[in-house]
């Protein structure tokens, strides 16, 4: 990589709207742009349940293993598509983890996927994505779900 490489930073969490940004990224840097990925987990911190009744060094070493396991198929996507990247996975709240990870890898841009919540569920709860576009000081691609029908309607 030279030092005019941009770095594309995408959240994944195995859900299919986190593949979609990854397809995104693959196609920003396939349409020209100088940039490598770096495909980001956060996984959420044990609750004080698990702490107290399980042994951290586990309840860590799991969730590692979960963030490879939820960050394979990405992996697979951007290894096909013969586009260099990097892979992190992190502990902590995702919104505030992704964005300090992004500032650390200095990259240029962060995509994620929006999961489409209902109104009611994104004012109780709120979003990873919401939450990252409100504090970031990056530019941020949110990528929303495919609709189903879209597929159905291009056939007809």
């Amino acid at each position: 990589m030279d030092a005019n490489t941009l770095t594309l930073a995408i959240a994944v969490d195995g859900s299919e709207t986190a593949l979609q940004a990854v397809r995104q990224g693959i196609a920003l840097v396939r349409g020209g742009l100088n940039a490598r990925l770096a495909l980001l987990h956060v996984q959420e911190p044990a609750t004080l349940l698990e702490l107290a009744t399980q042994d951290s060094d586990l309840i860590a070493g799991a969730a590692m293993d979960a963030g490879e396991d939820l960050l394979a198929a990405a992996e697979a996507l951007v290894q096909a598509a013969q586009v260099p990247f990097t892979s992190e996975i992190a502990l902590g709240e995702p919104a505030t983890v992704l964005l300090d990870l992004a500032e650390s890898l200095n990259a240029t841009m962060l995509i994620i996927g929006a999961r489409g919540l209902g109104t009611l569920r994104r004012a109780l709860m709120g979003s990873v994505s919401q939450a990252v576009l409100n504090r970031a000081n990056l530019p941020v691609l949110i990528v929303k779900p495919e609709e189903e029908n879209e597929a159905g309607s291009a056939d007809e």
